[in-house]
């Protein structure tokens, strides 16, 4: 079964298709490309080449393969200026024109790299993604956030940059670790404290079966988390106002991730952290009923996510969440929940407030 959402941006539509013919989709769209007389230059990752390499293949453009593809190294730490510029010269010595079309083949450090390339080589490119872990499919891949890190911050340098197409392929997901496609349910249970509590009842119920990676059940839960978040960016495409509920969890979860170092926590980890640090300023702010955090506590350790993390220094968290890029000189505007499915943004939450969040994720 495929299944299809279009997201309608300001500048173009973005088509989100996914499902077990999503790949096929995708070869078709890459033969009609080539027969156009464009190109695709393919961005990845040695780990996703090692295991998705043949799938990858129809969108190589070149004889040889090697004009058209990049292999990057994995990990966060690859998703910087540098690597942002070892790009360019690539597409700039392949001749890439403006109408020829950068694809992101892998998790979220590729897509929003690439997907950064593609925003600011000859001023924009097409950008196509097909993201291949739990966390890039349901939500990275979509809504044109792209970026690079920089020492002191995540996303610091960034724009938006819609991806013509989106291809959300549910095979991808039988070849990550453990531990990155736990990392991805930190995402998805952000989703479902946003929406209207249906997905979080379906968590709670088929936690096993998301456990076993079952291809039924994470198709359906990855295009609740798209439909969700492509209703919310085509209202706020450029993040003035409501997009903001999408931040959930991840003003805490970035600075845990900046001060420890992105290799110590992984981004879903952090954000599952973040989640609950962000109910218990909310607890205090704006009156969320405390089981709510109790059951969420619940289900990231049924899901294999952490709860708790132990030995840490507030201050340079503070710190790190002042350099937010999401920070004004009014302060940080932070998302608070009211209830399951009721965010609210822009609040003003005080550093005493934020060091209570991070003793409810400390032992």
């Amino acid at each position: 079964m495929t299944w299809r959402i279009e997201l309608v941006g300001t500048r173009q539509p973005s088509v989100i298709v996914g499902g077990e013919g999503a790949l096929a989709l995708l070869a078709e769209r890459a033969a009609m490309v080539r027969e156009a007389g464009l190109r695709t230059f393919v961005v990845t990752d040695e780990n996703v080449k090692a295991a998705w390499g043949g799938s990858m293949a129809p969108l190589i453009s070149g004889s040889s393969g090697v004009e058209g593809l990049r292999v990057l190294s994995p990990g966060e730490a690859g998703k910087s200026a540098a690597s942002a510029a070892i790009c360019w010269d690539w597409l700039s010595k392949a001749g890439a024109r403006r109408d020829d079309i950068v694809v992101a083949f892998g998790g979220g450090m590729v897509g929003d790299l690439a997907g950064f390339v593609a925003a600011t080589y000859l001023r924009g490119v097409r950008l196509w993604q097909v993201p291949t872990t739990l966390l890039s499919q349901v939500d990275s891949s979509v809504g044109g956030k792209v970026a690079v890190n920089l020492p002191n911050g995540k996303n610091l340098v960034g724009a938006f940059h819609q991806p013509e197409l989106v291809v959300i392929y549910p095979g991808f997901l039988s070849t990550l670790s453990a531990s990155e496609y736990s990392s991805g349910l930190g995402e998805v249970v952000k989703y479902a404290l946003l929406s209207d509590g249906r997905l979080l009842d379906v968590l709670e119920t088929k936690t096993a079966a998301i456990l076993a990676r079952d291809p039924a059940t994470l198709s359906s839960i990855v295009e609740q988390c798209v439909a969700f978040k492509a209703a919310v960016v085509e209202e706020d495409e450029t993040d003035r106002g409501r997009r903001a509920i999408l931040n959930l969890g991840h003003t805490f979860g970035h600075a845990l991730e900046s001060t420890l170092g992105y290799h110590v926590l992984p981004h879903g980890a952090a954000v599952s952290l973040g989640l609950l640090a962000a109910l218990a300023v909310s607890e205090v702010v704006v009156g969320l009923p405390t089981d709510t955090r109790a059951r969420v506590v619940r289900l990231l350790a049924n899901l294999g996510l952490p709860t708790r993390m132990p030995g840490l220094t507030f201050e340079p968290i503070l710190e790190a969440m002042g350099r937010d890029k999401k920070a004004t000189a009014a302060g940080i505007g932070f998302v608070c929940l009211d209830s399951i499915g009721a965010p609210r943004w822009g609040v003003r939450v005080d550093d005493e407030t934020l060091r209570r969040g991070l003793k409810a994720i400390t032992p």
